[in-house]
């Protein structure tokens, strides 16, 4: 029996569960750091006195940019999940798009969405 080509529906069924859970959360976490930017829920110093404005408004402008940095690399983790769904369905997940070979299930476990073996990331 040759090398295996692709996962079995058992394997893919396995690690859609993982991209799903991983999905949910990095949607929940997507949806407080916009809320921590758009002060969704907010008591912050916008709602005391003007001196307390000036002190901290230096300090509430850089966490907001720093907000922003971690909301635009949380919704890329979400793109890159919803791909490796389309993937599983197209049942192409797993193989490296360098190599042609499947990846190892523990670098799948650990980071779903990869789409290069290690031996490829090496290389890169």
């Amino acid at each position: 029996m040759g090398e295996k080509t692709r996962y079995s529906e058992a394997e893919l069924v396995e690690f859609k569960e993982i991209i799903l859970l991983k999905l949910d959360k990095a949607r929940n976490d997507y949806e407080l750091l916009k809320d921590s930017i758009t002060h969704g829920e907010s008591n912050d110093t916008q709602d005391t006195s003007p001196t307390f404005k000036v002190l901290e408004e230096g300090a509430a402008t850089l966490s907001k940019e720093e907000a922003g940095k971690l909301a635009q690399r949380q919704l890329k983790f979400i793109q890159h999940l919803q791909a490796a769904l389309v993937r599983i369905e197209n049942k192409t997940y797993g193989i490296c798009r360098v190599t042609g070979k499947l990846i190892k299930p523990e670098r799948l476990r650990a980071v779903p969405h990869a789409t290069l073996s290690i031996d490829a990331k090496q290389a890169q």
